[in-house]
């Protein structure tokens, strides 16, 4: 009881069920149109029995065979009319829930959207809200329609005879049990197939994202059975569903079958001692034909939706992420705190992880500052919490002690709009996505004029590529920027960030894929735009930080020290350790830097 008392409450709280409310006056008007055409198909075994009465007295049958006429052609009308604006609903439903799901998943936390695997939120988006349809349209209004007619037939046939009925009830409840039990176990097995559908579409994501990977260490077989035992365990449990729901059909018509053959032997029996007249029973038994499909219907709507509630489960979880505040459109650029304030970013005493307290710290009483010019690397051995650093800046987590502060403000009392306004971001994996070059390059920056798309493609050293596409920066590129080389995809990443003039900028490795001379020529960009904001940079490769104002040393989520290159090269262990390894016991610097103006 209490377990049906809690689904119930989630049925009341889910969004997807208010969702479908905009579209309760839509479908109560189907299912009204339908309930018409469920009473002219009542009328017509009534008007039948009339017609075989009128015919056995010899009187007029005309005007009975036009009633029948007119009531075959509104059963036809009003049943058309009522799944047109039922299927319309669901449609609109889809779409709804499909809009509301995408703001959903494109403003959650990044750590209760990390807790999902991707492969199975695209099965939720696409499957799974296909099945939402069924369930908040076509077999609530089956259910609604059907069972009227399956009242309605009763009620006559209890008007015809009573004990007959009584009799044909019987057979009828037996059957209606058994089809509720597979009902129930339907849902069950239906909610575990979206599961195991969704780990198959999961791991076809992992693989087909690291295709050129699964090549070159030769695991095509490997995968290949691993996809292949997936979709086995999707295809038995959707085996189940499909066996559960072939029974249903079966369940019912046993009991039909049952009554017809009762009702026929029995009514039989009183027509020839004179207890029914022979119209009556012919009415009873088409009353009892014309129950057939609609109760199967009932009973199929049911197992739809069990099947459907399943993946209403489903989709209410992804709509029940944890969300980020909301975003003013695009284009609005809210101030940043102060600009005349020293220090850019200040972490103190910093501690934060993934998992939350309990688990092992990612970062540990970290505690440096950021100044709000000049150019600052972020060094350290692998696990260090570099990229940690640059998720807390911009926002994507929060801390679980210490504090961190923009400009002297604290960062959880700035606006995520202001924050991501002003705090530019080049991530070290380079996502570029589909579409032309332009639309990559002005994806955070969607109304930048021409001339501040040529600096930024300038500054970014990216015109000499651009020049040799095809179509310039109406170039199509495919997914994950193909057409583009590694180091061409780094500096359009570096130019989009660029492009929103930001009064911090983050570079986690973005020199890794760069040949020298770019690299040096950005060096150079950099230490221009430093002038202007502050910039801090994560840094494998030591060759690219060596003439940082700042270096900071990450250990073990500590800051280890602070300082310039020849300075930490003579008082940091660790840091004298990274430079050797990277640059040799005989070090010499790249060529200077021409000095900021």
């Amino acid at each position: 009881m209490p377990g049906s008392q809690t689904a119930k409450q989630a049925t009341r709280n889910s969004a997807l069920w208010r969702l479908a409310g905009r579209y309760r006056a839509t479908l109560i008007t189907g299912t009204i149109l339908g309930v018409i055409g469920v009473a002219a198909s009542l009328a017509q075994p009534y008007v039948i029995g009339r017609l075989v009465r009128a015919a056995g007295l010899d009187e007029p049958l005309g005007w009975l065979i036009a009633v029948l006429c007119l009531l075959f052609l509104a059963d036809a009308v009003f049943t058309s009319l009522q799944a047109y604006l039922v299927g319309r609903a669901g449609e609109d439903i889809v779409r709804d829930v499909r809009g509301l799901l995408a703001g959903r998943l494109l403003r959650a936390r990044l750590a209760a959207f990390a807790s999902h695997p991707q492969g199975d939120i695209q099965t939720r988006m696409v499957t799974d809200t296909s099945l939402v349809r069924i369930a908040l349209s076509q077999s609530l209004a089956q259910l609604t329609i059907n069972g009227f007619m399956v009242v309605g037939g009763m009620v006559l046939m209890f008007l015809i005879d009573v004990w007959l009925m009584l009799i044909t009830l019987g057979c009828l409840t037996v059957a209606s049990c058994l089809a509720l039990l597979i009902a129930r176990r339907l849902r069950r097995a239906a909610l575990r197939n979206r599961e195991d559908t969704g780990s198959f579409g999961t791991d076809l994501q992992r693989v087909l994202s690291a295709l050129p990977t699964v090549k070159a260490a030769r695991a095509e077989g490997r995968e290949q059975q691993r996809l292949t035992a997936l979709a086995d365990r999707a295809r038995n449990s959707g085996v189940h569903v499909g066996a559960l729901g072939a029974l249903m059909t079966p369940a019912v018509n046993v009991g039909l079958q049952a009554s017809l053959a009762i009702a026929v032997g029995v009514g039989m029996t009183r027509v020839a001692d004179g207890g029914m007249a022979l119209a009556d029973l012919t009415a009873f038994i088409m009353y009892l034909f014309y129950m057939v499909s609609p109760l199967v219907m009932v009973f199929v709507a049911i197992g739809q939706f069990q099947q459907g509630r399943a993946a209403v489960q489903r989709v209410d979880e992804l709509a029940a992420l944890p969300q980020e505040e909301a975003m003013p459109p695009d284009g609005a650029r809210p101030g940043w705190p102060d600009h005349s304030h020293p220090s850019a970013v200040h972490f103190q005493n910093v501690h934060f992880s993934y998992g939350g307290p309990q688990s092992p710290q990612v970062l540990s009483d970290a505690t440096f500052t950021v100044p709000a010019r000049g150019l600052t690397a972020i060094v350290g051995p692998s696990g260090a919490g570099k990229s940690t650093v640059f998720h807390l800046i911009e926002g994507f987590y929060r801390p679980t002690g210490g504090h961190i502060r923009l400009a002297g403000r604290e960062i959880e009392s700035l606006p995520l709009s202001s924050l991501r306004a002003h705090v530019g971001y080049v991530q070290q994996d380079i996502p570029t996505m589909r579409g032309t070059v332009r639309e990559n390059l002005v994806y955070a920056q969607p109304d930048a004029t021409e001339e501040q798309i040529g600096e930024a493609i300038r500054m970014a050293q990216l015109a000499d590529v651009v020049a040799l596409l095809p179509a310039g920066l109406d170039t199509q590129l495919g997914d994950q920027g193909t057409g583009l080389s590694g180091g061409e995809r780094q500096r359009l990443s570096i130019a989009r960030a660029l492009l929103s003039n930001p009064s911090v900028l983050l570079l986690d490795e973005a020199t890794s894929q760069l040949d020298a001379r770019a690299e040096h020529a950005l060096r150079q960009v950099l230490r221009d735009l430093s002038r202007s904001c502050a910039i801090v940079a994560i840094a494998h490769r030591l060759s690219t930080v060596v003439d940082a104002d700042r270096i900071i040393v990450l250990s073990d989520g500590n800051v280890r020290a602070t300082g310039t290159h020849d300075e930490l090269l003579r008082t940091d262990a660790l840091y004298r350790q990274l430079a050797s390894t990277q640059l040799g016991e005989r070090y010499e610097r790249p060529p200077p830097l021409r000095p900021a103006r």
